[in-house]
């Protein structure tokens, strides 16, 4: 039993919310929706459609689980309890992993609209140290952050949605054709799996499940709440590109909200896009280290990851370990190598992770059910069908990723001696 310092529960209803919300106003709002466009055409719609209807069966089993445990560690806890630990293990090594290279994506993100392109590896760099200072020095200084990056964030994608409508170029006839992209269904299948990335924040809110106050009461109302704002904004957003540049306009560029705004009447307004990603950016990586900390912390302390990081700071009650060395590697990823194409390979990870929450929350006893079992059959289903169509390169770089952890921890089993494997077949 861990008898050190613990995580405190210092989050209400509203900061999780706003965690939540921070995450997922990411720079998927920004980044993701030019390669869903080329996957699906015009059916990015329904793209949309497909991942907020996958993220919603996702976020259930998470919130119906994290009411039961309110530990450190989403799914990686959940699937150690409810199905056994190597179960666990998987969940959090697709986690960890697909969301530490999410990190280095969102600093060189942040980098990208904010500083000169000669400065960018040192300034994701200068983002990452601050964000994780802001992190170690508590659960609360990091909801506060959020919640002025998310204000900051939402005003900006509402200035950019105006002003792109605004000069009179928007056409309804640019909606038509909604299935008629490229590749047919398949298409509208690999969209939606890009566009989970854009979801994919609500976990945070569930890996920091030992720090809300009253968990049972909290979490399923949080997660759900946050999901269906996003949700809201991204069809509002998909819906203003689509009206303004076209399903061909929206594959063509890497930015397409400003290109966008470019093409309305209001030029000052396209610096508020640049302020808006560049804080959409620091927000999702603000709750990235915190996400990621925490399911570390949970996997240190059985012995999944190096048990050193599994300790809390006595004073800030974080996982200062955890996110120190969190810190270092992805410092390390943005000075050496260029990760802004990482979205299919987080997207595997994570869907994936959700296989293992849906799974697990199908076990669960009347007592602790909050929705049928069918939306947890329907999640597993949803999460398998994107992830097998993602990109073949994103699909390859999650199998060996998922293949590479499976034998780090087969290794660890058998030095460890027969005892620790007996124990890990418990």
């Amino acid at each position: 039993m861990n008898t050190g310092p613990q995580l405190a529960r210092r989050l209400g209803t509203t900061d999780a919310v706003v965690i939540g919300l921070g995450s997922m106003m990411g720079a998927g709002v920004f980044a993701a929706f030019a390669p869903a466009a080329r996957a699906a055409g015009a059916g990015l719609l329904i793209g949309l459609a497909l991942a907020a209807a996958v993220a919603y069966c996702n976020a259930t089993s998470s919130a119906q689980l994290a009411a039961q445990y309110p530990e450190s560690g989403g799914s990686y806890l959940y699937g150690r309890e409810r199905l056994g630990p190597w179960w666990g293990f998987l969940a959090g090594w697709a986690f960890v992993v697909g969301k530490t290279a999410s990190c280095a994506a969102m600093a060189l993100t942040f980098a990208a609209y904010a500083v000169p392109q000669a400065w960018e590896r040192p300034g994701a760099v200068a983002a990452v140290v601050a964000l994780v200072a802001v992190n170690y020095h508590g659960v609360t200084r990091t909801a506060g952050l959020t919640r002025v990056l998310v204000v900051v964030v939402l005003a900006g994608l509402a200035v950019a949605v105006l002003a792109a409508l605004a000069h009179g170029t928007a056409d309804p006839a640019r909606l038509t054709g909604w299935t008629a992209g490229p590749d047919g269904w398949y298409g509208l299948l690999q969209s939606a799996g890009l566009l989970f990335f854009a979801f994919a924040g609500y976990a945070r809110i569930a890996t920091m499940g030992e720090e809300v106050r009253d968990p049972a009461r909290t979490i399923p109302r949080a997660i759900p709440l946050a999901l269906g704002i996003a949700v809201a904004v991204y069809a509002v957003v998909a819906g203003t590109l689509l009206l303004v540049l076209g399903p061909a306009g929206i594959a063509g560029t890497a930015t397409p909200l400003a290109d966008a705004v470019a093409a309305g009447s209001w030029a000052w307004a396209a610096p508020v896009v640049r302020i808006a990603a560049s804080a959409a950016a620091l927000g999702a990586l603000l709750g990235l280290v915190a996400g990621v900390g925490r399911t570390s912390l949970a996997m240190a302390r059985t012995g999944d990851l190096p048990r050193a990081l599994a300790t809390v700071h006595p004073r800030h009650r974080v996982p200062h370990r955890a996110e120190l060395a969190l810190g270092a590697v992805v410092c390390a990823l943005v000075l050496t190598v260029d990760l802004r194409a990482v979205i299919g390979f987080s997207s595997f990870g994570v869907l994936l992770y959700y296989v293992v929450a849906n799974v697990a929350a199908f076990t669960q006893a009347a007592g602790h059910r909050r929705w049928p079992r069918a939306v947890q059959v329907a999640g597993v289903v949803g999460c398998l069908a994107l992830a097998a169509t993602l990109p073949w390169p994103s699909v390859l770089a999650g199998t060996g990723t998922l293949a590479a952890g499976v034998l780090y921890r087969a290794v660890r089993l058998r030095s460890s001696g027969p005892g620790s494997a007996a124990h890990d077949r418990a």
